[in-house]
């Protein structure tokens, strides 16, 4: 896409301004866009980024953020200092680190993915189901099998659909 304003170089820039909840979007190419004065850092990086949600190195000295993944050999210090893991190992190694930053950043610490277009459905029928089996799975260790039984009477009406 050719920059909006001077038409002869590539928009690299997308400039979103709201005002009054009106949308104004501008692609720009970086000289339009330094003369207009909008100004971007260069170098954008998943470290920054991580630095922006706390302090990373915070605790550095403690057991935990000290210990070498066994794989590789990264330390929790520079995973903040990187801003990504080395290796598979290293989710398994800062774990107890690791939970806290992804509840932040994610607002969970389990990634349930995205349902595709029209899918949905599918996805809450199963999450429905999992939750109905764990509390037909309470209600029969609490030996109340009344509500057991209403409970395995929905799963199998929510099956056949």
């Amino acid at each position: 896409m050719l920059c909006q304003l001077c038409q002869k170089r590539e928009a690299t820039i997308e400039f979103t301004e709201i005002i009054n909840d009106e949308v104004i979007q501008l692609h720009l190419c970086e000289q339009c866009a330094h003369e207009k004065g909008i100004e971007m850092e260069q170098h954008f990086s998943i470290a920054d980024l991580l630095a922006g949600m706390g302090d990373l190195t915070e605790g550095a000295q403690t057991k935990e953020a000290a210990a070498k993944c066994p794989a590789c050999g990264m330390t929790w210090y520079d995973f903040g200092k990187i801003g990504r893991l080395g290796c598979g190992e290293c989710y398994k190694a800062f774990s107890q680190n690791l939970l806290p930053l992804l509840k932040r950043i994610h607002g969970s610490t389990r990634h349930t993915g995205k349902a595709k277009a029209g899918t949905a459905d599918a996805t809450t029928k199963k999450s429905e189901l999992q939750e109905l089996r764990q509390k037909l799975q309470r209600a029969i260790e609490a030996e109340e099998f009344e509500e057991a039984a209403k409970i395995r009477d929905k799963i199998r009406q929510i099956e056949k659909k």
